[in-house]
């Protein structure tokens, strides 16, 4: 359809951009862009397509609790992928039970489920600022 968008990038703001740019950096992303001012990175694209995200940094307080945004992601195999990022430093959470998971910073990843819209397995996993991701594996 002319004029209509075509791709959508999650712009994130976070307490920490380079904290966040390791962390996706364990899920497979690249860095892109970056802007740096007073020596402080303040901004940053990964990549690639189709999982792209860009992160700036907040002006205030990241207040995991309040995150209200969820990324759905696909993987192709998701129990190398868990163990990869237990591997990294995430903490083990277990299976995710509802609410809000304490994070200490780092990150936090849950156990694989396998719920009928995604019977090959589907995990949460949070970033270190809270935000939450849905892993799925498709086949």
């Amino acid at each position: 359809m002319p004029g209509a968008v075509t791709r959508v990038t999650p712009f994130v703001h976070v307490a920490d951009v380079e904290r966040s740019i390791a962390f996706y950096q364990r899920l497979g992303l690249r860095l892109g862009e970056t802007v740096r001012r007073n020596d402080a990175l303040i901004w940053a694209e990964m990549g690639p397509a189709p999982m792209q995200m860009m992160f700036a940094k907040a002006s205030g307080p990241v207040d995991p609790a309040q995150q209200a945004v969820l990324f759905y992601c696909s993987a192709d195999d998701l129990a190398a992928l868990r163990e990869r990022l237990l591997e990294a430093g995430l903490r083990d959470h277990g299976p995710y039970r509802g609410g809000h998971i304490a994070n200490d910073g780092s990150g936090v990843v849950c156990s694989i489920t396998h719920p009928g819209h995604m019977p090959a397995g589907e995990m949460r996993v949070e970033d270190p600022d809270g935000y939450t991701l849905l892993v799925g594996q498709l086949s």
